[in-house]
């Protein structure tokens, strides 16, 4: 005959099992908000009327949905001037030359307000090293980063690490069907996407640790950022008529005047020959 449970070994395991429950329970919440809301946290989307500078970093899709919004910002007044990265994808053809040249077809833009970026950055870091003195130098306010959803807090923190008090940046989530915040966890390439979003977030913490700020002073990349105008003008010279009309007309009396004396040299010739078979006729 088995012995009955004490009312200590009673209260000792209803103690256990509503410790089991309360663990049980806080992992089905906490597991609830990690679905719901870890897909959040690696999103800023922030508010604001108004910038000076958007900047398109590279990393696009075939969509073009980065420069399709730079695109919307300028038509409707709320951006200033654009800034397109883009990286070396074939011998010293760059991403940032397509998308400049598909940006330019999607309005009457001011070509001195569009400014291309190419580089061959291997990472976001890489991308904020290059521009960042590079709008310090030209007195960037407020500056909107765009980039996809699920980059966005750690692109925002990576360049307020480097650059300091100015400029103020700005992210934006521009809704790609590639992720989506609210249901990460629905889709295969959200989920990819939710993935490389939290580790490329911490290694950026640790690749930051030694930064400092960068100022208008420490880039060597002024030179290859250049207007659309500039790089318009690189693919397609235009030669000056007028400049070269005193060369021409210069080459010309020079063609003139060798063949005056080319014409002076026949007739003496001729002139010689015609006096020596005189002679010889006489004698």
């Amino acid at each position: 005959m088995s012995r009955l449970p004490t009312k200590k070994q009673i209260k000792k395991k209803k103690i256990v099992l509503s410790a089991i429950a309360l663990v049980a329970v806080f992992m089905v919440i906490s597991f609830y908000i990690i679905m719901t809301q870890s897909g959040h946290w690696l999103v800023d989307d922030d508010e604001f009327d108004h910038v000076n500078w958007v900047v398109v970093l590279d990393g696009q899709t075939a969509d073009m949905e980065r420069t399709d919004f730079a695109a919307e910002m300028m038509a409707s007044g709320k951006a200033d001037s654009v800034l397109i990265l883009g990286r070396r994808n074939f011998r010293n053809k760059t991403n940032a030359e397509f998308y400049l040249d598909d940006f330019m077809r999607l309005g009457n833009f001011d070509s001195n307000a569009v400014f291309i970026a190419r580089h061959d950055d291997p990472s976001t870091i890489g991308e904020a090293y290059t521009i960042i003195p590079w709008l310090k130098k030209h007195k960037a306010d407020s500056v909107l980063l765009l980039t996809n959803a699920a980059s966005t807090h750690r692109v925002k923190n990576i360049f307020q690490t480097l650059s300091g008090d100015s400029p103020v940046y700005f992210t934006k989530d521009i809704h790609h069907f590639l992720y989506n915040a609210d249901s990460w966890y629905t889709s295969r390439e959200s989920r990819k996407e939710w993935l490389r979003g939290w580790a490329a977030l911490f290694v950026s913490y640790y690749d930051l640790l030694p930064a400092g700020n960068l100022t208008a002073t420490d880039s060597f990349y002024y030179k290859p950022i250049v207007s659309a105008k500039e790089f318009e003008a690189e693919k397609n010279p235009v030669v000056d008529l007028q400049s070269l009309l005193p060369k021409v007309q210069e080459k010309l009396k020079e063609a003139t005047a060798d063949t005056a004396k080319a014409d002076t040299t026949v007739k003496d010739t001729v002139v010689k020959k015609d006096s020596t078979a005189k002679d010889s006729t006489t004698k």
